[in-house]
């Protein structure tokens, strides 16, 4: 810990205010030493280093785990699974578990994680946001996916921003520049992401390069404001959002989100912690149409939302990429890059749709047989690589084997 996080961490134990603690010169420090410290990840690739102020993502009370069953009950064998885990094993991965009809019938994890290490799960953060924003509609605290973003952040009625919808924060068309290179400390991609006030600084000066609605560009500034977003809706710090209307009711074990300053706005776009278990029942929620325990979480037709591709990118919907359409190389930059993960063959069954976040951190969804592949961990090797039809291509062929009539 540095000697100004320790100040700022002793002033908060004793300080009427937060102001009292870190002065704006001391968050233009604050932001210069975690640009050191980015760069110097850089190179390490410790990127949990820049994570130096963590806020507790509350677990619920109680914890309800995950249903078990067993391969006996299921149409997968333990040679299968055991093919499974021999892909990931050497791949960097830090847990594998798979769930069939709903129950766990696999659950592998690597080196020291245990079922409740939190999960630095990078932009799975992504799809944690949409769903924390369909729960705030669902709750009346937004109206709907095409309320304008403005009659939240004031800021912006009567400027172009004005037209961007809640939306196109969600399936990356809001027009706001696109996720790339920075030229050092003064570039506001990098403030965006490491300022103590990376908030506002989106808000205010992040650059609007397309009209809304009409250009899909992956940018973590879209999924950042879903904090502000939502604690402007709601009243509740993000957060606490988080815990109280997300991890509560789904049963699901807490863990830790980074903040941009002590008392200051949790990061939506990524840098959350999170075992594996949490993360995986939100994929269950996606999988029952949003529905929980018989009732209904999400609004009707959100998850529809979620996973239906817009004219402006074919592959993915609001956090949720789908396999509906093939191609080679695929992932969260624009398709007309032709980069991203290598997808060696079609998937087997058109509706696999997935959470996919850096490192090769994903989550599948197969609707059809209710089946659910989740893969945490470092991205692997670059001699190993990782091919994104691997996994649920191997399981989907054994369960459709088991499924074809005897000959």
């Amino acid at each position: 810990m540095s000697r100004r996080a320790l100040f700022v961490g002793l002033c908060l134990a004793t300080a009427a205010s937060l102001s009292a603690c870190m002065t704006p010169l001391d968050e233009e420090a604050l932001y210069l030493e975690r640009y050191e410290r980015g760069e110097a990840a850089r190179k390490t690739r410790d990127f949990n280093s820049i994570y130096d102020t963590m806020a507790p993502l509350r677990a619920a009370n109680p914890v309800i785990p995950l249903e078990r069953g067993s391969l006996v009950e299921s149409p997968l064998n333990q040679d299968i699974i055991d093919a499974a885990i021999a892909y990931a094993a050497p791949r960097n991965s830090a847990a594998l578990l798979i769930l069939h009809e709903g129950k766990l019938v696999s659950e592998t994890y690597f080196g020291d994680t245990r079922d409740d290490t939190p999960l630095v799960a990078k932009s799975l953060a992504k799809p944690l946001s949409v769903i924390a924003v369909g729960r705030a509609i669902q709750l009346g605290y937004i109206a709907s996916l095409d309320q304008p973003v403005s009659d939240f952040f004031t800021e912006w009625q009567g400027t172009p921003k004005q037209a961007i919808l809640v939306r196109h924060l969600l399936d990356m068309r809001s027009g706001l520049k696109r996720q790339s290179r920075y030229s050092g400390p003064e570039d506001v991609m990098r403030k965006a992401y490491l300022h103590p006030r990376h908030d506002e600084i989106i808000i205010a000066d992040y650059p609007l390069i397309n009209p809304p609605g009409t250009r899909y560009e992956y940018a973590n500034a879209n999924a950042e404001l879903v904090a502000p977003l939502i604690e402007r809706a709601t009243g509740s710090k993000y957060e606490d959002w988080v815990a109280d209307q997300l991890l509560q009711p789904l049963g699901a074990r807490g863990g830790e989100i980074w903040l941009n300053r002590p008392g200051g706005t949790a990061h939506a776009g990524c840098c959350s912690s999170l075992p594996a278990m949490s993360w995986v029942k939100l994929a269950q929620l996606v999988l029952s149409d949003g529905q929980w325990r018989g009732t209904s979480f999400l609004p009707p037709g959100f998850t529809d939302e979620m996973r239906t591709p817009t004219a402006q990118n074919p592959f993915v919907g609001m956090a949720v990429y789908n396999g509906a359409t093939y191609a080679k190389y695929r992932g969260a930059q624009n398709p007309d890059t032709g980069t991203g993960t290598l997808h060696s063959e079609p998937y087997a069954t058109p509706d696999v749709m997935l959470f996919d976040g850096n490192g090769n951190q994903v989550i599948y969804m197969i609707p059809s047989e209710q089946l659910i592949i989740a893969r945490f961990g470092d991205k692997p090797a670059k001699d190993l690589g990782w091919d994104n039809a691997k996994l649920p291509n191997l399981l989907l062929r054994r369960i459709k084997a088991d499924a074809a009539p005897a000959r």
